[in-house]
């Protein structure tokens, strides 16, 4: 599965809805001047994933991380304030991505990025970008976004995720919380700084545990044909970190040929 990118967009809040606080008999609660939780500043992003490399040594040769996408755009400030004055440009988050948007951020940031960074160890690879389901995505045979693989000097091709399999995508699977959990640990106040703090926490995030996330992908899939199809299944563990200390961890999960010959013979 090193030749899949995987894609997904979600919503990234400048604090948390609701907070746990511990307080002592004589201290004072928190005041939150928010009006209500739906005023919190958002910015949705496009991510997109590769799974890492590594040579024999265990040293990385590709991190994996193609990048992560802002749905912003920059318009004048229609007033003065104490701290800008009118017709100054200011970032503002995109509130409704359309599919138009999204061919947009595919042509114009995710190919660029997949070109710039994507290892030539292999020219005649095939690079697939998997997406969701969402009625927002573009089709596969878009007529823009072939044109736009086909000057790019890559095999590109877009799939989407087979539906109602929402552990099929490492981005699902624990890096989108993690990283939100690195982005939380911020005090932000402007949509600049969430950017910065999001962009921030996906370069940080070690590229040994996107590895771990990728791993738990192909585990979901044993689990999902163990299931005929079907998501009735707990997300497997296997005691990565103790693998990985030990040099034993696995590059690919093997799949039991029983399983694999009932597939077959459910598809046959």
């Amino acid at each position: 599965m090193f030749n899949f990118v995987h894609i997904d967009e979600k919503w990234f809040y400048m604090t948390k809805k609701s907070e746990t606080y511990y307080l002592l008999p004589t201290e004072e609660e928190p005041l939150r001047t928010c009006q209500r939780k739906n005023y919190i500043g958002k910015v949705m992003f496009l991510v997109a994933m590769a799974r890492p490399r590594f040579d024999r040594n265990g040293n990385e040769t590709f991190s994996g991380k193609i990048g992560v996408f802002p749905f912003v755009k920059m318009v004048q400030a229609q007033r003065r304030s104490r701290n800008r004055d009118v017709r100054t440009l200011e970032m503002k988050p995109i509130t409704s991505v359309t599919r138009e948007i999204i061919r947009e951020f595919l042509i114009k940031e995710v190919i660029p990025a997949i070109t710039n960074v994507w290892p030539r160890d292999n020219p005649d690879e095939v690079i697939y970008i998997q997406q969701d389901n969402a009625r927002t995505h573009v089709d596969p045979n878009d007529t823009y976004f072939l044109m736009a693989t086909s000057s790019s000097g890559l095999n590109i091709q877009l799939i989407c995720q087979p539906p109602n399999s929402p552990d099929l995508n490492i981005l699902d699977l624990g890096f989108f919380s993690a990283i939100q959990s690195l982005q939380y640990k911020e005090s932000l106040k402007t949509v600049e700084e969430l950017v910065q703090a999001v962009v921030k926490s996906f370069n940080d995030y070690p590229s040994q545990k996107v590895n771990h996330v990728w791993l738990t992908l192909q585990l979901c899939m044993h689990e999902t044909l163990k299931q005929e199809g079907e998501n009735r299944f707990k997300i497997p563990h296997i005691r990565k970190l103790k693998l990985e200390r030990d040099g034993q961890l696995p590059t690919q999960i093997s799949c039991d040929p029983q399983v694999l010959e009932n597939i077959i013979n459910i598809l046959g």
